[in-house]
Parts: structure tokens; sequence; C-alpha cells
């Protein structure tokens, strides 16, 4: 959000010679879909700072090609099936399991501790591929599940990576969800966390997502992948140690970096 509380989004390429509101406006309530699971047309208005009456042509034409549908009752707005078709359509095109499945495993056998690959979905994380610890004690593989971003080292390691800019359009509200009462609970807080983890090179979470559960993460460069990806592992907390964790932290950089070397 900008100062006047309009939604803004960053720029990736050269700005048009003939720019078109309406469209630009359009861009932006999908990219505010893949922050929120609903919106209200007061909440999309505010966003793109129009009036209701305009937002409502837009969510209107978005509705008639199938990129939103409104709820009956609630009279919300959630993403349409045009919106999913040309995601998933995407996402098949990058095989996660068989491009970086071998680096779990190598993982998962050298610290016989449960891992993960997460991908960045607007302001949540999708866990796509998992392999458990073979020991008895250990973190159930997440595989399918979805969070908030904010709540989960991998959702920490990728954010880290964007702009400014970006992350206000990804989370566009102060207040975030949470999961457990460790969860960061404000963009603001979020913010100053992601500058830890610039520092250091890897994200941990502790106990931000399920209590009893510390996590380390870190992301593929932004760019290097179809997707927005980190790898985690997630260790029952009382095995996770300071030291734990910054080890940890420094093997999965460099299995990270070896793999892009790798597909160069």
């Amino acid at each position: 959000m900008n100062k006047s509380g309009s939604l803004d989004l960053p720029a990736t390429g050269p700005a048009p010679q003939y720019p078109i509101e309406s469209v630009d406006n359009a861009l932006k309530i999908i990219h505010l879909l893949g922050t929120r699971a609903e919106l209200r047309l007061t909440e999309v208005a505010e966003a793109l700072g129009v009036a209701s009456s305009t937002a409502h042509r837009l969510l209107a034409m978005l509705q008639y090609r199938g990129f939103v549908r409104q709820d009956a009752s609630s009279k919300a707005y959630r993403a349409g099936t045009a919106l999913s078709t040309v995601s998933f359509a995407i996402l098949q095109r990058f095989d996660v399991r068989e491009a970086l499945h071998p680096l779990l495993a190598r993982v998962n056998q050298e610290f016989r501790e449960t891992v993960h690959v997460v991908a960045l979905d607007g302001a949540m994380v999708r866990f796509l591929d998992a392999i458990e610890s073979p020991q008895a004690v250990r973190v159930a593989s997440r595989l399918g599940q979805v969070m908030p971003a904010n709540c989960t080292s991998s959702g920490k390691a990728i954010l880290a990576g964007v702009s400014s800019a970006e992350l206000r359009s990804i989370l566009p509200f102060e207040r975030l969800d949470v999961l457990t009462e460790n969860s960061i609970a404000t963009r603001t807080e979020f913010e100053r966390s992601l500058d830890e983890v610039r520092d250091r090179g890897y994200a941990t979470s502790n106990e931000e997502s399920e209590e009893g559960v510390r996590s380390v993460a870190v992301a593929f460069p932004p760019g290097a992948l179809p997707m927005r990806l980190a790898i985690n592992v997630s260790v029952p907390a009382h095995r996770m140690k300071a030291s734990t964790a910054r080890r940890l932290g420094e093997r999965l950089a460099s299995e990270i970096r070896s793999h892009g070397e790798a597909m160069q």
C-alpha cells in the first residue's frame, strides 16, 4: 500500500508507452487474490484507490472471464477457475519432485530429520515434497499443507529475497494471520525478522507454525527456478539448539549452491 492506502505493485519490466489504468487495476486485483482467501468490494476499492462502482465493474469483468467468483451468500470474491487453470498449467511444466527430491534425500540422510520442499503461494506457503525423519520422535510430513508464510521458516527465507515494495504487495495489511502464540503477528515485526534472515543467510521458526516444532530453511535465489522455493528441515523443538540451526542453515545453503551450479 502507498500513503494514500492504494496498492502498489513492483514493476518488473519497462514502463508501457500507453498505460491502461483499467488493465493495471485488474492485474492488481488478481495479485491481491494471491494474498487473501477472499476479498470484499470495499477492500478492493480501498486497495486500488478507486470508487466502489469502479471496483465493482472490474470485478464483474474478471468474474465474466472466470478469474474471480463471488460467494452467493457472503458476496465475497475468491479466485476463479480460470486463475487456477492458468496457475496449474504453469506449475505442471516444472516437476518439483524430479528436480529436487535427490537434494531432499541427501539432507534427510545426513541429518536424519524431516525435510520439505516449500513454494510461495501468494501470502501462503505450500509444502510440495517431503521425506520424514527415520527417528521414532520426529516431525510428521506436511506434504500438501498450506500455511501463512509469516509463520514458517520457508516463508521467511523466500520473502527475505523480495523487495520491500513486493513484500508489501504480498502482505498488504499490517495484521498477519497467526498459528501459535509465537507466530509473528504484524508486518512491521515480520520485516524486522527478514533483516535477520538476510544477515544470517538462513531462516528459522521457533514453534511459530506448530508447538513443539522448530525449523530451518534456505531459499533458492530469485529467478533460479520457475517457482519461489525453499528447502526446510523440521525438528522436534528439544533437538534444535542454536548450533544445530546454524549447522543446518549452512549445509542447506551449500546444497542449494551446488544444485544451482549443477544446473548451469
